[in-house]
């Protein structure tokens, strides 16, 4: 517990001046010099008696309860008990929380009654991804006359992880995943005859195509019944993440990599719904390594694994990043690279990707800043605007050739704004699933 001196409370500054106004009448002989006196002699024994005894006081006890894992921008309880055994006190209670994350419900003023508990929540939303600790409690006593306030740090610090926001993923565990596919907007498309193995019968679904409903089975059971496809299994999809310096873009309150993330973990929960192992390789700036694995429960891993990195403003090598992939993952995978391609970044990334490409399928997703777009769709009204749309225009313009020299190489490139990132690489492996490319 820390502790400070007390300090003086807003009554007493009143005091003090009133005190003080009384002086200045006693010098223009307006009231006797031994009342004045007097005065100040009972209100500085009034002030150390009343000081005297919020340093006496004891310090409720206080316990934070709160999640040890967080979402990213998803808004969470925190709950404070206090308990004091000894007398009845009023006090403010402030949490120390995390710096910079979005608070209300605090400081919170209480009268905390003897042998009684108090509880209260207050509400945090963290605003970036990563390792933080919530320090101690701090308390401000009111000594009993309220002339003092006297603070104490109380409650021992915890220690808590904000992850991506896995609601989505836990959503689309109530689904299958062809119908959670369809929620994060991706446009599936089968080939004629859906182009899958037959898997089962079961009973119609929401969703279902009527191509799939066996009318035979429905007029046996007097129900609607479907027939179930499922694309082949035992597959690999490997997402390499570009932690560099093109990712410290943001659109709105998100980085570009936040987008990536959020984007590389609903997809990876999707194939690992579909019976695919998944790995991640993350280079440039933060650098980690998670081998393929199988099963849903895979993604724990890679959420921890990736929960806390974050970009550099460092060049990606984007050869290293291939050779280091083609190095650790022997077996032929799909590997989808994201990151903001430029073409000053185009002799790199082609010599990557063709290397990858002697042993894996490649599908380079490139962001595009939506600010991009809205620039070129502003009314030009001065030479400085249409400077800016000109160099925008021009950027543009070298973006897609950098994507249409990888296209001439056979290489599948997705040009996409950020919110439209999950739905593209979920439609892009579903897409090589069901075409047989790997």
């Amino acid at each position: 517990m820390r502790r400070t001196l007390p300090r003086p409370a807003s009554a007493m500054l009143w005091l003090l001046v009133l005190w003080s106004a009384l002086g200045v009448a006693v010098a223009f002989d307006r009231a006797p010099l031994q009342a004045w006196s007097a005065a100040g002699l009972a209100l500085l024994v009034l002030v150390l008696f009343d000081a005297a005894q919020v340093l006496r006081r004891e310090t409720p006890r206080v316990e934070r309860r709160l999640a040890d894992t967080w979402p990213i921008g998803i808004e969470r309880p925190v709950t404070l008990n206090l308990e004091s055994d000894v007398r009845s006190q009023w006090l403010d209670v402030y949490d120390l929380h995390p710096g910079g994350w979005r608070m209300h419900g605090l400081p919170r003023s209480l009268q905390l009654r003897a042998g009684e508990a108090a509880s209260f929540d207050y509400h945090l939303c963290a605003h970036a991804r990563g390792d933080f600790r919530f320090e101690g409690v701090q308390l401000r006593l009111h000594s009993p006359l309220r002339l003092w306030w006297h603070s104490r740090v109380v409650g021992a610090g915890q220690a808590v992880r904000v992850f991506p926001n896995f609601a989505p993923l836990a959503r689309f565990a109530m689904f299958s995943a062809e119908q959670a596919s369809r929620l994060v907007g991706a446009h599936l498309r089968r080939r004629r005859g859906e182009g899958t193995d037959f898997h089962q019968m079961r009973e119609y679904r929401i969703g279902d195509s009527m191509r799939q409903i066996d009318w035979k089975a429905t007029a046996r059971a007097r129900r609607l019944v479907s027939r179930e496809y499922q694309d082949e299994k035992n597959q690999q999809l490997v997402l390499l993440l570009d932690t560099g310096r093109r990712l410290l873009a943001r659109d709105g309150e998100m980085a570009h990599f936040d987008h990536v993330l959020d984007a590389a973990l609903v997809v990876a929960y999707l194939a690992l719904r579909q019976g695919d192992a998944v790995g991640l390789l993350a280079s440039g700036g933060a650098n980690t390594w998670v081998p393929p694995r199988r099963g849903v429960g895979a993604i724990d891993e890679l959420l921890r694994a990736s929960y806390a990195l974050q970009p550099q403003p460092v060049a990606t090598d984007f050869l290293a990043a291939a050779n280091e992939l083609s190095l650790r993952q022997r077996r032929r995978s799909l590997v989808m690279m994201v990151t903001n391609l430029r073409d000053e970044d185009m002799d790199d990334v082609l010599a990557a990707v063709q290397m990858l490409r002697k042993r894996h399928l490649v599908c380079v997703a490139s962001l595009r800043e939506g600010s991009l777009d809205g620039a070129l769709g502003e009314t030009v009204h001065d030479l400085s605007q249409a400077i800016r749309a000109g160099a925008t225009a021009q950027y543009l313009e070298q973006r897609n050739a950098a994507h249409e020299a990888l296209r001439n190489h056979g290489v599948m490139v997705l040009d996409v704004a950020c919110d439209k990132l999950a739905a593209s690489l979920v439609e892009k492996y579903l897409s090589v699933k069901r075409d047989g490319l790997l």
